[in-house]
């Protein structure tokens, strides 16, 4: 193996570790993104599928949870949505944040159109 091999060999396998990852936590009993907001799950969202069933005019409402690599942990992975982007599901559910939390801690959109809960960890 040549010094340059060598060396686009070190860059990819860097690359790979700083894939930015979305931190989630559990946070008074429910889950939080990176910026300390509630995430929420959609009843239409079939788990598994791989899917988001929110789209459009709904995904200004309820803004996904986007990102390059699933967090770490169990239940965590990412589905592609219709634009292309990646979104972090939890249990195969999708996340999304609530236009109208405005601050950490808030769960205003849990229980919306009895359609929105909180995402429990």
């Amino acid at each position: 193996m040549t010094k340059f091999s060598s060396l686009l060999a070190a860059l990819a396998l860097a690359g790979c570790y700083s894939m930015p990852h979305a931190q989630v936590s559990a946070q008074g009993g429910v889950l939080v993104g990176p910026n300390g907001m509630t995430l929420y799950t959609f009843d239409r969202d079939v788990a598994g599928s791989g899917k988001s069933a929110c789209n459009g005019p709904c995904a200004t409402n309820w803004p996904p949870l986007t990102a390059a690599a699933a967090p770490g942990g169990d239940g965590y992975s990412l589905v592609r949505r219709d634009d292309g982007t990646q979104q972090v599901a939890y249990k195969g559910k999708p996340l999304y944040y609530w236009s109208k939390d405005a601050k950490p801690g808030d769960k205003t959109g849990d229980g919306v159109n009895n359609v929105w809960h909180a995402a429990m960890p």
